[in-house]
């Protein structure tokens, strides 16, 4: 997370999507939906959205059309492959509001589309590419009081890798055994996101005691590849990513959960921040407070007539002692009426964000039950598809008689659905 030191800092994030779930990213990506349960997603803002690549149909029909074409490859992959990766580039808010918004925003994640099609390996395996302007922070947009928008880049793009296909031993000619029959480019997310060897700055492989190389993480790679990428197109004022920041996959909901986290943090920090300036402040009344003590003993001071005349005399020390204390009181009475407004403005915010604090820890517990429902959800669904394995197997077992293979007869055999 954000360590809110007034640092800016470049953020690059892989997600690896299955068939199932590339229509989902597209609905987001693309603003496809009617309705959405982000209440920071500003759908007047949504025209101001950029696509560095369009895409030309649906993601799933592209890729289908990519397949026949020969430009990919899925032979050998699983039904439930990552057929799909999507790339999300970042910077804190506060960094494109100090650089003029919208225009700079454009520049920028132009830049960072270009640092894509090179870590991707060619613009030919993306198939959308939008910066989204039309979320809102709503933390900095409550504490500066005007709209302030998140930019941040989505690439949807398909994982290949360089793969070459030799020769069989079932090749009429031997003499081809062995050697290059094609090169095609694989679908495969595991193999491109392989973590790669660390190099010195000789660039050899850095070795464990062991002898085997220490191996650099594949999405620390990807940070460095990106923060390299927008030195070198001249942003000198960004830093790199926290490391292990993005390290693993995260939902859509856990990352807002991460979000709303830091949100809360930074409004619990700034609470507290206030009720120590309250806390001085009282202080400092409390401090004037006792020095109008002095003026008691002004009253104290007891005049004597003068003799044929309405006024009254004193001593010239207790005259001067009268004055001076008469004007310190005039000040003191001043500085107490002016730090008594301070105190109730720093009262008065303090309980406000003292709701919003409350209000937050809600939304954060809300976002945490949907995370833990969604969890509960994806084993329910695998529960449902081992079951279906299990009936197919003892269907297979009974349309050949082969329960005497097993030792037990049919009867013996108790599934998980009659259990439950």
């Amino acid at each position: 997370m954000a360590r809110n030191d007034g640092i800016d800092r470049t953020s690059a994030r892989n997600v690896n999507l299955t068939a199932a779930k590339i229509g989902n990213a597209q609905r987001h990506n693309e603003r496809e939906k009617e309705s959405y349960t982000n209440p920071d997603i500003i759908p007047e803002r949504t025209p101001q959205n950029i696509h560095f690549k369009k895409p030309t149909a649906g993601y799933a029909e592209m890729f289908a059309q990519m397949e026949k074409d020969g430009v990919i490859s899925t032979r050998g992959l699983k039904t439930d492959a990552n057929l799909y990766g999507e790339l999300i580039f970042d910077v804190n808010s506060a960094y494109f509001y100090n650089h003029g918004g919208y225009e700079f925003a454009k520049r920028f994640y132009e830049d960072a589309y270009r640092a894509a099609i090179e870590i991707v390996g060619g613009e030919q395996y993306i198939l959308s590419a939008v910066m989204h302007a039309d979320e809102r922070n709503r933390a900095m947009s409550e504490a500066l009081g005007q709209d302030v928008f998140h930019y941040h880049l989505h690439v949807v793009y398909v994982p290949v890798v360089e793969k070459q296909i030799l020769w069989s031993k079932r090749c009429k000619d031997k003499s081809l055994v062995g050697t290059i029959k094609e090169t095609i480019m694989q679908v495969s997310s595991s193999k491109k996101w392989l973590s790669k060897p660390a190099l010195d700055e000789q660039g050899v492989p850095i070795l464990q005691k062991n002898g085997k190389p220490v191996l650099r993480k594949s999405y620390s790679v990807l940070q460095d590849d990106f923060f390299q990428a927008m030195r070198n197109a001249g942003y000198s004022d960004v830093e790199r990513g926290e490391r292990g920041s993005s390290e693993e996959h995260l939902t859509v909901t856990q990352f807002k959960v991460e979000r709303e986290q830091e949100r809360l943090e930074q409004l619990t920090a700034q609470t507290q921040q206030k009720e120590q300036q309250a806390a001085s402040l009282e202080k400092k009344i409390e401090n004037i407070q006792k020095q109008q003590i002095a003026v008691q003993k002004v009253e104290q001071i007891e005049p004597h007539a003068v003799p044929f005349s309405s006024k009254v005399m004193l001593d010239r020390s207790e005259y001067e002692n009268l004055a001076a204390v008469a004007k310190k009181y005039v000040i003191q009475e001043k500085k107490e009426r002016h730090l008594q407004k301070m105190l109730d403005a720093a009262n008065k915010l303090i309980s406000e964000l003292t709701s919003k604090v409350t209000a937050l820890t809600a939304e954060l517990v809300e976002y945490k039950s949907v995370r833990g429902k969604l969890h509960t959800n994806e084993l329910e669904h695998e529960n449902r598809k081992l079951r279906d394995k299990l009936r197919s197997y003892e269907a297979v077992i009974d349309r050949h008689d082969l329960w005497h293979l097993f030792g037990r007869k049919r009867s013996k055999m108790v599934t998980r659905e009659e259990i439950r």
